[in-house]
């Protein structure tokens, strides 16, 4: 993994030390890294986000990133992690996808983002009310039939929705969108070669978690 982390990091450029050779400003524990996520959730939440210069620090992007977590979300316009976790410009690495599942090409996005930038937190973040994952429900319990594309991404979704729907719970749409980034989180676990070896190694952790729109709070699962 160290070599193959290292071939990353050389054909993209990473610099793996800040300027200075101090170490990264992402060089940070998973735990600490969701630490931070978590605590800035509570502050969004509270109506009391931290004050933003939003210049600050533009200079400094332009020759490197240092994202401390990176969060694969739904694509929900309602749901904007860098808002909801309280968070300025290159402090997340943010991939999108209706229904926050994980396919071949987010997979490699989220690679990119721990072996390349650093990244030591990945999150799967779900939301309440995911159409994506009530359209799912839909087409495995009615047969409903969607348009263009939808179909694949449905199909995306069916594992977690249909353990939920076995399950027969009395809320199915939470449910089913719990054991959606639960699934998730457990293919970013075990994906080799790469997220699998840094999660075994500790370097990187893996955590699922379900945002509520109504409240602005991240409950984690």
């Amino acid at each position: 993994m160290a070599v193959a982390a290292a071939g990353m990091a050389g054909a993209w450029g990473r610099p793996v030390l800040a300027a200075g050779d101090e170490p990264a400003p992402n060089a940070i524990s998973p735990d600490e890294a969701l630490q931070r996520l978590m605590d800035g959730n509570a502050r969004y939440a509270a109506n009391a986000p931290m004050p933003k210069d939003y210049a600050a620090g533009r200079e400094a992007r332009v020759s490197a990133q240092h994202p401390f977590a990176s969060i694969l979300a739904c694509a929900d316009s309602r749901i904007p992690p860098e808002i909801v976790f309280d968070q300025g410009p290159g402090d997340l690495f943010v991939v999108r996808v209706a229904g926050n599942f994980v396919n071949d090409d987010l997979l490699a996005s989220l690679e990119y983002g721990s072996a390349v930038l650093g990244v030591p937190l990945l999150m799967v973040l779900g939301h309440s009310g995911c159409g994506a994952v009530d359209a799912t429900i839909k087409v495995i319990q009615q047969g409903a039939e969607l348009p263009g594309h939808l179909p694949g991404l449905a199909k995306a979704l069916e594992p977690g929705v249909q353990k939920a729907i076995d399950a027969k719970p009395a809320n199915l749409l939470d449910a089913a969108t719990t054991e959606n980034v639960r699934a998730n989180v457990a293919r970013l676990q075990a994906a080799t070669p790469v997220v699998a070896e840094l999660v075994a190694s500790g370097k990187v952790k893996v955590v699922g978690a379900v945002y509520d729109i109504a409240t602005g709070k991240v409950s984690m699962i």
